[in-house]
């Protein structure tokens, strides 16, 4: 196949070529013809094209593959659509095209005469228009019509994800290895249970026979499972149902469509690929296409692409031949300095093309464009595909299914101890004889295993993961009270050990809507709106309109309107917006806020008699009205007023407008206000504000006019169709300047300090967006993310970088600009390959794979794309960059509510294992001090309580003032391993006290005792309860304690439940009722539990520090010096302290530079930890 051409921009190949690479708009285009120029040998489609075929024009944009198609008009023939009449509805294809024909048959033509379009007074009037468009009604779409496209191409819809049933997600959360471990012992509990009633009763000490309830305790257990599971699988399903509740805005919408020669409105469901679609300002791209015609259509690509600039769409023919202009001149550059190294391919912010992407937004202009890609083929669908994926296993479930891993190693080790050592024991007695009957031993040894089993089913933390659910579920309730929707419900956990913030900037930091935050009228007049990184000198913007001449504002005010094609409409809430180019918007807002005329009244009461379009190559827009002369009544004069680049527009001005106040100051004198020639004096101070407000990062824009007593200006054209040439207005540099306004789009409230708080907590926040450097710094910078010594990076150089680069910079990378979604996913895998807990926040659709990849996404509910919220875990609601610093508190709080609940858990299991063991060897019946019965209370009843206690403190801000928790770090710490081995000592200790000894006077079979030693033992963990509400080394457990009323309840049910139990339990728990210095015994002793915990705090870990050789490990579990004030580092040579107000000592660091002019990277050190 040859596809030789004299056409420079269109691909020539042989037949022998298989690839090919053009360099189109600084882009590696690498087009496979294999796949991309190959026809199809699919019988059941007619067309030329497959949809593959397709995405390879836009994905990445392909203008070289466009014009091998043959342009346009080559892919409309290939898909036998008509780019004038559009489709036809049930018409029949009989004839199949293929990809040979449309490539032999293109039209070689591709230079067209560009058209250069006049804006007329309809561009005004477009805005007026649409303002006050009414929705039309959706029409239902039509199955039955374009049945061969359909099969072809696919319908536009995605297909439905499965959504999971609540048995699905039941046993999903059954796979937990803690609750297989508690149903294996439930079954083995259970099944002795029943045994031990009906064969072995047993008899008190009246002789009566006690009811057989060993079964109980088997059934409780499963009761327990049971209630986790259901209790994490309903609140995922309730979640889910919320999260689909939030997206409820209909999916259906209608879109304008060119069919049968017949504008309508068609169903977003109905498109098919070729349909000819039409855009106006403030739509949504629903698919993908190429465009037709329009008129200065551009779109925001920032949510699909993260490209923050609006995008110029126009014909192909003309983007190619920019796009082979622009290369021959990268040519003749290269061959005039051969021996100069080629500069890198950089992307072309002004450079136009014909592609139009779904998920885009229209900014200005109108066009026509085909459909190319709909469905899961488009860019939009292959994004919300490409999330579809299950979540990854958190870093707490790790910790837990790790620990019960061990904790079923250490209970069956401690039961095999325990059988060994009872049946040594017995073995032994029969030394005194042996037996007579079989069937005596086969009981004697049933009686040993069922201490065994009992000894293994105590080891089992029942209430562990009842905790984790309890916790999960009441923060994940809480959380949305705080506008944080927790999709996922292990989200919660993780976010307390986020080690690093990535967040993208528009939308997220910003509030993705250009405002004007500082200016100058005339040369002098200053004013600001105040913001964290910038200046506050001269005039609040609010009292612009009481401060300044009203003569002078009703001049800037005209400018604003009339120079503009923004209009007034709705967002994605329903509520009033301006649409239309961001800077525009930002002018119209400045002038709502000067208390002006609205914009429609002041466009409409004046002629437009001519426009000039903003152009690239003058950097300047104007427009030409017609207003009543001043002073000759029934004349008109022309007054053109200009906007752009400020050093442009200061450069055409020799006057200067004034602001003097005057009692002829009117609100409706729109005629010539004060002004006076610029001087020296006066041109350096504007020169002064423009470098000031360049030096914050603002887009500048200066504003000027001139009057005219005659159009055109020169006198009649010698033909009435010639245009006005621009230079006619401003050759001679007599412009008035009416002022320069700065440009930015604003951080959300509350930013600076939510980063603040961040750094505080130990997390590290980065900023990842695809703007420029520039603009990424100065925001950066206001946030308090970017600070002295910090790296900032560009994407593309970022990607390069061997791995062993990228590890060292990435302690110090604070700024990533100019990132695409792939370097998104490089950074937070290789954050997360470094043991980082990444969480990654976002709203665009470019945001949702380093989203899904993240160990915690955040969307935006209100700004954020669907694409967004479908890979997150938790959605902000309130769009507030400062919701996730209450995320990280209630994570922190989970992660805290578990140990606290694990540290109370270990040590009623750790005491309870060793009494059984201990009082079973010593008893001649191998019979345990604490009953089976006993023990459900103990194990079951109050641990239940205690979960939903502890698992509902609330947080507070001093979970903020500590560092987070490593991947690797352990789940049960150093200093709860020293309070639960402590409180263990001491519980054991004053049993066996209560129990061998005669202090009580009472016989170690005494039921009386029994009583009295299982009453102290449950109240020891009663009080033990409130030890371990702390589990740092703050001596104060009564902290806010009474902000947790669920704590309070149950600690009060507990006590009654014990004191009913003791006192009308009887035979059912095998225990008596006690007299008052019995309660007192036990009472005082349980509350010794508090000032032991206070000595086991009081006591320095260091002094352990012998039982851990490898000091990785001691790192682990004691860490560095505890008593100082962690820190995070942040700056330069210096680490800047968690509470902010004192820096401790300097960290060593290393220089390391790279030779590239957008990114700045000076010494490189260590990564916070």
């Amino acid at each position: 196949m040859n596809l030789n051409s004299e056409d420079p921009t269109l691909i020539s190949t042989s037949s022998s070529c298989s690839i090919m690479d053009e360099k189109i708009q600084g882009h590696n285009v690498k087009i496979d013809l294999t796949d991309h120029l190959t026809p199809h040998n699919d019988a059941s489609n007619p067309f030329a094209f497959t949809p593959e075929q397709l995405n390879a024009l836009i994905d990445p944009k392909n203008i070289p593959l466009l014009a091998t198609f043959g342009g346009l008009e080559g892919v409309a023939r290939g898909l036998q659509a008509n780019l004038d009449t559009g489709l036809i509805p049930n018409e029949q294809i009989h004839q199949k095209i293929s990809l040979s024909q449309i490539v032999k048959e293109k039209d070689d033509s591709l230079y067209v005469e560009e058209m250069e379009f006049k804006r007329t007074n309809t561009i005004h009037s477009l805005g007026r228009q649409l303002t006050h468009k009414t929705d039309a009604t959706v029409p239902l779409p039509n199955e039955s019509a374009f049945t061969q496209r359909r099969r072809a191409f696919g319908a536009n819809v995605l297909p439905e994800s499965k959504s999971k049933s609540i048995f699905q997600l039941m046993w999903m959360a059954f796979q937990d290895k803690t609750l297989i471990l508690l149903t294996i012992a439930a079954i083995v509990s259970l099944g002795v249970g029943l045994y031990e009633d009906i064969a072995v009763p047993e008899y008190d000490t009246y002789g009566k026979r006690i009811p057989g309830v060993k079964w109980v305790e088997g059934v409780a257990i499963i009761v327990a499972v049971l209630l986790v599971v259901l209790v994490g699988s309903v609140n995922d399903y309730q979640k889910e149902k919320q999260f689909r509740k939030l997206n409820a805005k209909k999916d259906d919408r209608a879109v304008k469509a060119t069919r049968g020669s017949t504008v309508s409105m068609i169903s977003i469901h109905d498109i098919q690929v070729g349909d000819v679609l039409h855009l106006e300002p403030g739509d949504i791209v629903c698919v993908d296409g190429i465009f037709i015609e329009g008129h200065n259509l551009k779109c925001d690509e920032s949510a699909a692409t993260g490209e923050s600039d609006a995008v110029r769409k126009q014909n192909w023919q003309m983007c190619a031949r920019l796009a082979q202009k622009e290369k021959s001149l990268s040519s003749e550059y290269g061959a005039k300095n051969q021996k100069v190294a080629p500069k890198p391919p950089t992307e072309s912010k002004g450079m136009p093309d014909p592609f139009i992407i779904s998920g885009s937004k229209v900014l200005e202009g109108v066009c026509t464009y085909m459909v190319t890609s709909v469905g899961p083929n488009s860019y939009y669908g292959r994004t919300l595909m490409a999330l579809r994926s299950e979540p990854e296993s958190t870093p707490l479930q790790e910790k837990l299914n790790a620990l019960a891993e061990m904790i079923a190693k250490l209970g069956s080790a401690a039961g095999l101890l325990m059988l060994i050592v009872l049946l040594i024991r017995y073995f032994v007695s029969w030394k005194d004889g042996v037996p007579d009957q079989p069937t005596e031993i086969v009981m004697d040894i049933m009686k040993i295993l069922i201490v065994v089993v009992t000894i293994v089913v105590v080891a089992v933390p029942e209430g562990l993961p009842l905790a984790v659910t309890l916790a999960l579920a009441y923060a994940t309730q809480r959380m949305l009270k705080d506008n944080n929707l927790v999709r996922v419900l292990a989200a919660c956990e993780t976010m307390g050990n986020a080690t690093t913030v990535c967040s993208d900037k528009t939308g997220t930091l910003t509030q993705n809507k250009m405002t004007v935050v500082a200016g100058t009228f005339g040369s002098s007049f200053q004013f600001n709106k105040n913001t964290s990184g910038g200046q506050s000198d001269g005039t609040d913007i609010s009292q612009v309109a009481t401060t300044a001449p009203r003569r002078a504002l009703n001049i800037i005010n005209q400018s604003i309107a009339v120079n503009s094609t923004a209009f007034e409409g709705e967002n994605e809430k329903g509520e009033p917006c301006f649409i239309g180019n961001k800077t525009e918007t930002a002018l119209l807002q400045l002038s709502r806020d000067t208390k002006a005329e609205h914009y429609d009244t002041l466009r409409s009461r004046w002629t437009i008699e001519h426009a000039y379009p903003f152009s690239s190559e003058r950097k300047a827009m104007a427009t030409v009205l017609q207003i009543p002369h001043p002073s000759k009544t029934g004349q008109m004069m022309y007054r053109v007023h200009v906007k752009g680049a400020s050093e442009i527009i200061l450069g055409i001005c020799s006057y200067v407008l004034t602001l003097r106040k005057s009692e002829q100051d009117n609100h409706d004198d729109y005629h010539k206000p004060d002004q006076r020639e610029m001087t020296n004096e006066d041109h350096s101070h504007i020169e002064r504000a423009i470098q000031n407000y360049a030096s914050r990062s603002l887009r500048t824009i200066g504003i000027a006019y001139r009057d005219f007593e005659q159009w055109p200006p020169k006198g009649p054209r010698e033909h009435m169709d010639d245009e006005v040439p621009y230079d006619d207005i401003v050759e001679d540099n007599c412009l008035t300047f009416l002022g320069v306004v700065g440009i930015e789009d604003p951080l959300r409230d509350g930013v600076p300090e939510a980063v603040r708080a961040c750094q505080r907590a130990g997390v590290f926040v980065r900023m990842v967006t695809g703007d420029n450097v520039v603009t990424a710094k100065s925001i950066a910078k206001q946030c308090g993310i970017y600070t002295s010594g910090g790296i900032v990076m560009e994407g593309p150089v970022f990607r390069k970088l061997p791995f062993s680069e990228m590890d060292s910079i990435l302690p110090r990378l604070q700024v990533l600009a100019r990132s695409s979604p792939e370097d998104k996913k490089i950074l937070v895998s290789r954050l997360r390959e470094l043991g980082e807990v990444v969480a990654v926040t976002g709203d665009g659709t470019n945001d949702g794979p380093a989203l899904k990849m993240a160990d915690v996404g955040f969307s935006m509910g209100i700004a954020g794309t669907e694409v967004a919220k479908e890979a997150s875990s938790i959605i902000l609601m309130d769009d507030n960059f400062s919701s996730i610093v209450k995320a990280i508190m209630w994570g922190r709080c989970v992660n805290d509510s578990v140990k606290k609940f694990l540290e109370f858990q270990l040590t009623v299991n750790i005491t309870a294992v060793i009494l059984t063991f201990i009082s079973a060897v010593a008893s001649t019946d191998q019979k345990s001090v604490l009953t089976a019965v006993q023990l459900l209370w103990v194990n079951l009843i109050m641990d239940t309580f205690a979960a939903l206690a502890l698992a509902t403190d609330p947080p507070t801000l001093d979970l903020l003032d500590r560092k987070p928790d490593r991947r690797s770090a352990p789940l049960i710490t150093f200093k709860m391993w020293k309070m639960i081995i402590g409180q263990a000592i001491f519980q054991i200790a004053v049993t066996l006290v209560l129990l061998y000894t005669s202090v009580l006077d009472y016989s170690t079979e005494s039921v009386v005792l029994q009583t009295v030693v299982f009453n102290t033992f449950v109240f020891c963990q009663i009080f033990n309860e409130i030890n371990c509400r702390r589990i740092d080394s703050s001596l104060n457990v009564f902290s806010n304690i009474f902000a947790n009323k669920f704590f309070i309840f149950i600690f009060i049910i507990c006590g009654v439940g014990q004191v009913a139990i003791v006192q009308f339990g009887g035979a059912a728990f095998q225990v008596v009722a006690l007299d008052y210095k019995h309660w007192a015994i036990a009472i005082i002793v349980g509350l010794f539990s508090l000032p032991i915990g206070c000595v086991i705090r009081l006591i320095p870990d260091d002094i352990f520090a012998f039982l851990f050789r490898d000091p990785v490990v001691r790192e682990r579990y004691l860490g560095g010096n505890e008593n100082s004030v962690p820190s995070v580092y942040v700056a330069g040579n210096e680490r800047l302290a968690w509470n902010g107000n004192e820096r401790s000592n300097t960290v060593q660091s290393r220089s390391s530079k790279f030779n590239d002019n957008s990114s700045y990277i000076s010494d490189s050190g260590r990564r916070f930890g």
